[in-house]
């Protein structure tokens, strides 16, 4: 018998494989990773929908360690690009080298093809180098000297930067910002998780333990995974609930630039993907509400006068969900 008790009706999707495939992967990142919950749910959700990810957080709170080891439960290829300001497009995607033997051109590939892209601390690369990545990861493919190369399924970016240390760093454009699904936030730990991080590590100096996280599921089994959290229900209501909150920030006075359509779009997906996390196969208000703030933060700008008056957009959005009726 599994270990979830399933919740599907005679005519609808089992969400049974989904919700076991998270339970053994987290329990896998845990092997190394104490608390950081949210941040390792959010992750999976986006990878079972095709999004990418974009953490933000102080240095040493494990964001780069987390995405490795979430590459390290998938038997899929891994590649680790580190930003810096003189990293070119060439360095990402590509180039073509003459090859003597055929007097042609043969194109080389960059780290860019790969399945799990870690981009770390992407905000370090000047936005020439950052706009190599807009093909990409939208499309799955990129393009050189008029020719097109599509990657290879899965396809996800997890990128990180550091909100503090400005020197130095580029800000993201929102056309790009608009491609991460989500951009979650992640703080210090709770004083009991980092007692609990200092005696796990109190003799295991260079983290042996790391070798001990071990592949979960295939690629093949991610794809499946996907089409089952697609035929995920979702009421008529709970979609023009999405809508509504959506539209909300484009005509909020606190705001000057609203969320896309595709914001919208992906609220709709990975709320299909919480619930199916959690062996449902149904969506929820709840499921809505736990995505729409890392959907929406960076993704929405406030006016100047409500910067200096020291509004934050979480607090905006918090505000939007508050106003907006839930359906019954």
């Amino acid at each position: 018998m599994s270990i979830f008790e399933s919740q599907t009706s005679p005519n609808s999707v089992d969400t049974t494989p989904v919700a076991e495939a998270t339970y053994h992967i987290r329990n896998e990142i845990n092997k190394v990773i104490v608390g950081q919950t949210a941040m390792i749910d959010l992750l999976m959700a986006a990878l079972l929908t095709g999004g990418h990810v974009l953490i933000e957080g102080v240095p040493g709170i494990a964001k780069t360690l987390t995405a490795r080891l979430l590459s390290r439960t998938i038997s899929v290829k891994f590649s680790r690009i580190q930003f810096t300001p003189d990293l070119m497009p060439a360095d990402l995607i590509g180039t073509s080298v003459f090859n003597m033997k055929t007097t042609d051109f043969d194109f080389r590939q960059g780290p860019v093809f790969t399945n799990f892209l870690l981009a770390d601390e992407i905000n370090r690369a000047q936005a020439k180098t950052q706009s190599a990545l807009f093909e990409v990861m939208e499309e799955r493919q990129i393009t050189s000297d008029g020719t097109t190369y599509p990657m290879s399924f899965p396809f996800f970016v997890v990128a990180t930067q550091n909100p503090i240390e400005q020197e130095g760093t580029y800000k993201l454009p929102e056309a790009q910002l608009d491609r991460f699904a989500f951009k979650i936030a992640v703080d210090y730990p709770e004083l009991a998780d980092e007692k609990a991080i200092l005696h796990r590590f109190s003799t295991d100096f260079d983290m042996d333990i790391i070798q001990q996280v071990q592949p979960i599921i295939s690629a093949a089994q991610l794809l499946g995974y996907r089409k089952i959290v697609e035929s995920v229900h979702i009421r008529p209501e709970l979609i023009d609930y999405i809508a509504t909150l959506t539209h909300h920030t484009r005509h909020h006075s606190a705001l000057y630039l609203g969320a896309s359509p595709r914001a919208s779009l992906a609220i709709l997906k990975t709320s299909k993907a919480i619930a199916a996390m959690q062996s449902r196969n149904y969506v929820t208000p709840d499921d809505i509400r736990t995505v729409c703030t890392p959907v929406l933060r960076h993704r929405i700008q406030l006016t100047p006068d409500r910067e200096l008056e020291g509004f934050t957009a979480e607090q905006i959005i918090d505000e939007i969900i508050q106003s907006v009726e839930v359906p019954r």
